[in-house]
């Protein structure tokens, strides 16, 4: 019975080209909340096309921002990790496709032993003080050298499904390799905008510090002349203080960030850059902005192709347990030169020739290659939640990138029109004291709300490109080739 179930097994493999384990068939499906198909929460300046450009940093316009993407591109060391674990996974595909070829080597055997009961003929004449004819059948002497092959026939296409998991796996190294380019992009560009807007912001308090002081010293010119109370001068000194906190944090602020950008650079800590000192304009995102739809999001992010390569990958890894089930033929073969005697190593009229077919079928393993397919099962089946999940949070910071982007350009419109104002009253202050109407006191404390509003202003527009730049992160771009344009 055990012989007909064999050859059975071996006939039905080799007749129908099986291939154990599910085919994989793609990712589940999941459906847009908007019954239009684009996304929720997509403002009036938001447009549904597509996004063409991978290079989205170069949209705002600023050659030192292109300059730090650039270089934390080619030598950020966490980048480099993520193209490393690419290599590797590549290799694992050669290797496995060389699995089914047969291997071909060397070898050279020596074997000498004495057994006592073998009874071996030997006519040669014995060797000087070799024993004699009643220990010649005990001795045992097999010299050969020449060339070994070993080859395993894949029936049930356990070796094609191995096959398909490290290209799968290779595939969601890539994709993990550029998921770490859209998050290093988006990481660079952050820290440069809140650069810019901490070095304004300490270049505007400076310039609020030098006010306050004239402030003071005028405070105290009236109190000395009995003009003022003390409580006026504590007030105007307690203003000071505050403007100096928040002038060394802002300089932290400054410090901090040209370190992260040093360090996305794959530079050491503290190393000065020039370049980075000078003008202090936060870049702006362009008035419209494509995000195309969910569907190609889903398309496009790295991090949800990655996961569906992992889904393939474990729908794969249940053929390779399948496949455990057929029997497994494979032949092994030598041939040499070789014999009883070292002589026989240089007669090459006869050749060793030795093959030896192997059949190996593990048909009663006490429920082990079950358990490992049902294992495989199970694991397919997290790759799906998985995937799913991944999905989900995409889309999630998708429609909060957007949501976000639209409360930000309402929240610097209203900004714009405070700054507008404070400039207004700032040059009709100007004028009043230039005719004497109010004092220099007075005309300091409307220039020190202009300078503060000048600085929520900033604040606002860094805002409002960061929140630009998230929604780029969201939307899984700056990894793609570049366009032609």
């Amino acid at each position: 019975m055990i012989r007909k179930s064999t050859i059975s097994l071996l006939a039905i493999a080799l007749l129908a080209g099986c291939v154990a384990g599910p085919d994989y068939t793609g990712p589940p499906d999941i459906v847009s909340a908007n019954p239009n198909g684009g996304f929720v929460r997509a403002s009036s300046e938001v447009v549904g096309t597509a996004p063409q450009l991978a290079e989205w940093w170069l949209l705002l316009k600023d050659p030192e921002l292109n300059r730090l993407v650039e270089a934390a591109l080619a030598n950020n060391p966490s980048l480099q990790a993520a193209q490393a674990r690419i290599a590797q996974a590549r290799a694992s595909v050669r290797q496995e496709r060389a699995g089914r070829l047969p291997t071909l080597g060397t070898q050279a055997t020596v074997v000498q032993g004495r057994l006592p009961g073998l009874d071996i003929q030997n006519t040669a004449p014995p060797s000087p003080g070799a024993p004699g004819p009643q220990g010649q059948g005990d001795n045992l002497s097999i010299y050969n050298v020449g060339l070994n092959a070993n080859w395993e026939l894949d029936f049930a296409g356990g070796t094609q499904r191995r096959i398909e998991v490290s290209n799968a796996q290779a595939a969601a190294a890539v994709a993990n390799t550029e998921d770490a380019k859209v998050q290093l992009t988006a990481e660079v560009a952050n820290a440069y905008v809140s650069l810019r807007e901490s070095q304004f912001r300490a270049k505007r308090t400076r310039v609020q510090i030098e006010l306050q002081q004239q402030i003071l010293s005028l405070t105290y010119q009236q109190y000395q002349q009995g003009v003022l109370p003390l409580f006026p001068l504590g007030n105007a000194n307690a203003e000071l203080e505050l403007l100096k906190s928040q002038l060394a944090e802002a300089e932290a602020d400054t410090a901090v960030l040209l370190d992260a950008l040093a360090i996305l650079e794959g530079k050491v800590p503290g190393t000065s850059d020039e370049a980075l000192q000078k003008d202090f304009e936060v870049p702006l995102p362009p008035e419209q902005v494509a995000v195309g739809d969910p569907a190609g999001l889903v398309a496009r992010r790295p991090d949800i192709r990655g996961a569906e390569r992992n889904l393939a990958a474990a729908t794969a890894q249940i053929g390779v347990a399948e496949a455990a089930r057929f029997p497994k033929l494979s032949f092994m073969g030598i041939l040499g030169l070789g014999g009883t005697s070292l002589d026989d190593l240089l007669d090459v009229g006869s050749p060793s020739v030795l093959a030896i077919p192997q059949l190996q079928w593990n048909f009663l393993d006490f429920g082990r290659i079950d358990a490992s397919i049902e294992q495989a099962g199970s694991a397919r089946d997290e790759a799906v939640a998985k995937y799913r999940q991944t999905v989900l949070v995409a889309l999630q910071d998708a429609e909060r990138a957007l949501a976000r982007f639209g409360q930000q350009r309402a929240a610097l419109a209203a900004l714009a029109q405070i700054k507008l104002q404070a400039d207004g009253a700032a040059d009709l202050d100007r004028q009043r004291f230039a005719a004497g109407a109010i004092s220099r006191t007075d005309l300091n404390r409307t220039l020190r709300k202009q300078e503060q509003a000048a600085t929520d202003l900033v604040r606002g527009k860094a805002a409002l490109t960061m929140s630009w730049i998230a929604l780029q992160k969201s939307l899984g771009l700056g990894w793609q080739a570049p366009v032609t344009r």
